[in-house]
């Protein structure tokens, strides 16, 4: 039996999750001509419900991001932006808008639909960060729209010898994330290691959990995930066991699967094909106002 026991008690895990199997990431662009890496992909979508979408974007060229994402409409799931580097401007059709910069979060609930753009604040420099998909349950996703801007600086985080974590969503080591979901009880971290330290945490029995390498290099249960890999994790044990091989930076995302049917249509996400349709007609009716 492999005991990882963290700075509390608050997160012993007894048994980590091993590695189902190493994801990595796909080369595409999106918006008006963003360059992009596309982690957790629509044929995943079903193993790790409730998550839909994680895509990680990274360049020192202005050319692979300045055109943005101009206006754009989504309906029945949640985004959630998360900037490393650059500015990135958001407005909607909801009347929002706000600046994220580094290490700030913008979580956005579609809901019923809203048209927005993401547009950088910036002509040179590093442009770099994730977008996250979250499903919504069918009973919330024709919800109305909602928004928050999220500063780096009331993201709570927690520190012990050799690592630092950020809490974006969820709980870890006794600290309670920014955001919190009835439903869905998504987890999200963004672990920071320096080599040879242990990161340990629990993860309900159930959830589906993946880590995203971004920095270094990490073994989860003797399995070495380098940056730009994802971590597909079993579904056995207590918890999730990192070990950085060298100075590392990863996200850990877990959370409760909805068990409900998947039908998306580009950025629809709906539970039925009916719905999808009903998503396009109110989209060109121009009932997406917020």
């Amino acid at each position: 039996m492999t005991v990882i026991t963290p700075t509390d008690r608050h997160d012993v895990v007894e048994h980590p999750r091993r590695v189902e199997r190493l994801v990595a990431g796909v080369a595409t662009s999106d918006g008006a001509g963003v360059k992009l890496t596309r982690v957790l992909t629509q044929p995943l979508q079903r193993r790790l419900d409730p998550f839909l979408m994680l895509d990680a974007f990274g360049t020192d060229r202005p050319e692979d991001y300045i055109g943005g994402f101009p206006d754009h409409p989504h309906r029945g799931f949640e985004t959630v932006t998360y900037m490393i580097a650059g500015r990135m401007r958001h407005r909607d059709s909801a009347g929002h808008e706000g600046l994220l910069g580094p290490g700030d979060v913008q979580w956005m609930t579609a809901g019923r639909g809203v048209i927005h753009s993401e547009l950088p604040e910036q002509e040179e420099g590093r442009m770099e960060g994730f977008q996250l998909w979250l499903n919504l349950p069918a009973r919330d996703k024709m919800c109305a729209p909602w928004y928050r801007d999220i500063r780096s600086e009331d993201i709570p985080e927690h520190t012990a010898a050799g690592w630092r974590v950020r809490v974006i969503a969820g709980h870890s080591h006794g600290v309670a994330g920014a955001v919190q979901r009835e439903v869905t009880e998504p987890l999200y971290l963004d672990v920071h290691l320096t080599s040879g330290t242990h990161f340990a945490q629990p993860v309900p029995d159930g959830h589906n959990a993946f880590v995203y390498v971004y920095r270094g290099r990490l073994a989860i249960g003797g399995t070495e995930v380098s940056a730009g890999h994802m971590a597909l994790l079993r579904n056995e044990g207590d918890g999730v066991a990192l070990q950085a091989m060298t100075d590392s930076r990863a996200l850990l995302l877990a959370g409760k699967p909805l068990h409900e049917p998947i039908v998306q249509y580009g950025p629809f996400v709906m539970n039925s094909q009916e719905e999808i349709f009903q998503a396009v007609q109110d989209f060109r009716a121009g009932r997406f106002g917020g």
